[in-house]
């Protein structure tokens, strides 16, 4: 390379080539990762300013009021350093934003994505604390059931340090961490990574805290995570892992791949250490995790099956049972119409594939295993 230079930027170049060389070896070592974990997801944060992406919820752990997620632009920087020092060092594009200020203590605004959950992973998120004049937080939830059964870690440019603590059943635990700078107005990084049930934290390049082990989550959502009134932004998440699949996810792909006749099918459930009746698996996965409505719970509370009918679809309703015969779930399929349908008729169809379903599940917790 330098025989194609002027001599006074050799010296520059020998420098670009090191930086290459490092380049390269990160991209091999993410290689390597994802050899290991067989599938990569990379968050869209892209939608209408104002607006949320696809498949992003709010949820909300404590009191106080619920947290305002939206789009906005920001200039952010390059996942990796450009070589050239007269390249652009930032981009304006979307970020992910909580805004609300409710100063309220113990209130922990959340957005978790849809319904896909994750056991082992190593998930790569940065973000930017903004402001907040009771707290300037910002970090990300992991293995989460509900708004009250998640793993978190968050950074805090108050303190200057990176904890990790759990909630169960609405209960926050202890927290676990060190002292780190941590700056308010600029961009930070924060890697989690999950095996098992050991747990590695890194902040900016270097281990936050000595590697963790607990057992009271073992698979979940991912969220984005701020305190009382942070105002903080959010960018590049990615996760590397390991694809789970719940027992409610397994029975709806089987059931709709040798049932012709089924629309759609949802199966709903109850998560550990909750007692609100979710939906656990459907085709349209941004619902998932969605409370259930009415019908499904009164089909569970009175053990008996609901049906209706339209032109287009019949719909039967019906109470899914663990081996001891108590039920623990509500399956809900949305069958084709034809002339001539009649209830019995109907439920005479379902009732085989309900019966080969509750074959393969042993208890409640079952479903979402």
């Amino acid at each position: 390379m330098s025989a194609l230079m002027p001599a006074g930027d050799r010296h520059w170049a020998g420098g670009m080539l090191s930086r290459v060389k490092r380049y390269l070896a990160m991209v091999m070592a993410a290689a390597s990762c994802l050899a290991v974990s067989a599938a990569e997801r990379v968050f869209d944060f892209s939608a209408p300013e104002g607006k949320l992406p696809d498949g992003w919820k709010p949820a909300l752990a404590g009191g106080g009021k619920p947290g305002e997620w939206k789009v906005l632009f920001d200039a952010v920087p390059p996942l990796i350093k450009p070589i050239s020092p007269l390249a652009e060092q930032t981009a304006r594009r979307e970020v992910l934003a909580q805004v609300s200020t409710d100063p309220t203590d113990e209130r922990f605004p959340l957005l978790a994505f849809g319904g896909d959950r994750y056991q082992d992973f190593t998930a790569r998120l940065r973000f930017k604390i903004v402001s907040g004049a009771v707290e300037q937080m910002a970090g990300l939830a992991f293995r989460m059931q509900d708004e009250k059964n998640f793993y978190v870690v968050r950074a805090n440019a108050k303190e200057n340090n990176v904890k990790f603590y759990k909630f169960v059943k609405g209960e926050r635990g202890e927290a676990t961490g060190n002292n780190l700078p941590v700056s308010r107005g600029e961009w930070h990084e924060l890697v989690v990574s999950c095996k098992g049930n050991a747990i590695d934290i890194q902040f900016d390049g270097r281990t936050a805290i000595p590697t963790l082990n607990d057992n009271s989550h073992s698979s979940g959502r991912i969220a984005l995570f701020t305190k009382s009134d942070s105002i903080s932004y959010f960018s590049d998440l990615r996760i590397d892992y390991r694809p789970v699949e719940s027992l409610a996810e397994t029975l709806l792909k089987t059931t709709l791949e040798a049932q012709s006749r089924l629309v759609d099918l949802q199966i709903y459930g109850r998560r550990p250490g909750s007692k609100d009746l979710v939906l656990l698996a459907g085709k349209a996965v941004a619902e998932v995790g969605k409370t259930a409505g009415e019908t499904e719970r009164k089909v569970l509370a009175e053990n008996r099956a609901y049906y209706s009918k339209n032109e287009k679809v019949a719909v039967v309703t019906h109470p899914l049972h663990d081996r001891n015969g108590d039920p623990i779930g509500v399956a809900r399929f949305v069958i084709k119409a034809y002339r001539g349908q009649l209830e019995a008729a109907t439920l005479g169809r379902v009732l085989p594939i309900v019966q080969d379903m509750e074959q393969r599940i042993g208890g409640a917790s079952e479903l979402t295993e």
